[in-house]
């Protein structure tokens, strides 16, 4: 599995870079935040392709053609381009994205940001690596120290929005700076501890699943947003529900949580 994954990373990473800084056209999906392209479509295809060439057998949930369910014990989740608008922009702040569920439990993940050659990989209980060299989260113990991460996105909930900002706010006033890709690129920054946390509340299977690993496997605490494990047992009827993350080392979690409960 491990070389599938990675190889599978690379060649769609491949078609990505071929096609970086010449989009020319999008289609929007659900809102003006989530836009799909040409290139997300032919890097899931040759994903899934190796995959099925390799593990005909195994369910296959993806980000632009959905979920098959083949009743196995082993489900693929894949984004084959998060960060579709950074891509679309010629910002090189995006990545692919893999993990398979074991027992509806991650078990094997890998993430590549082609535009840096940088891969991030986990295997459950083996630690995580970036080009095959082990990574730990930030330890850092104090707030005030860090640079934290919080992607916002559009949302039709104006209330929502606005909760989020006040999170924000929070967070920024006990913090040194806050940053944001609004791309898996947070969440390996947080893996390999460049940052000290990140967070988003917008989120998909395909988005979380492989960043949940590789940050747990780095030395990592990852919650949801109320502070509770994230449960990946999805059916193929809500495969698209939405998730939050809350991502950070061992010390710091606790206190993140904490700016966020004050809201």
């Amino acid at each position: 599995m491990e070389l599938t994954i990675k190889t599978a990373l690379k060649k769609a990473g491949k078609i990505l870079m071929e096609n970086f800084g010449k989009v020319d056209s999008y289609e929007i999906k659900e809102n003006q935040s989530n836009i799909v392209t040409k290139a997300d479509i032919d890097s899931e295809m040759v994903i899934v392709k190796i995959i099925e060439n390799k593990f005909p057998n195994h369910n296959i949930i993806t980000e632009e053609t959905g979920y098959k369910n083949k009743t196995s014990d082993f489900t693929w989740i894949i984004d084959p381009l998060d960060g579709t608008s950074n891509f679309s922009s010629g910002i090189p702040w995006f990545g692919i994205i893999i993990c398979v569920l074991k027992y509806n439990n991650p078990f094997m993940a890998g993430i590549y940001l082609p535009f840096y050659n940088l891969l991030y990989f986990a295997e459950s209980g083996k630690g995580a690596t970036k080009n095959n060299k082990k990574i730990y989260v930030s330890k850092e113990t104090e707030l005030k120290n860090i640079l934290m991460t919080y992607s916002l996105d559009y949302s039709k909930d104006i209330s929502k929005t606005e909760k989020e900002s006040k999170i924000i706010t929070n967070i920024v006033n006990n913090i040194r700076n806050l940053r944001a890709t609004n791309s898996v690129v947070d969440f390996c920054y947080t893996a390999d501890g460049r940052l000290g946390g990140c967070i988003n509340q917008t989120t998909k299977i395909w988005d979380i699943a492989a960043p949940y690993l590789i940050i747990k496997e780095a030395g990592g605490v990852v919650t949801d947003i109320n502070g509770k494990d994230i449960r990946f047992d999805v059916k193929k009827e809500d495969y698209q529900k939405n998730f939050t993350i809350v991502g950070s080392n061992k010390i710091l979690h606790p206190k993140i949580m904490e700016l966020i409960n004050e809201i």
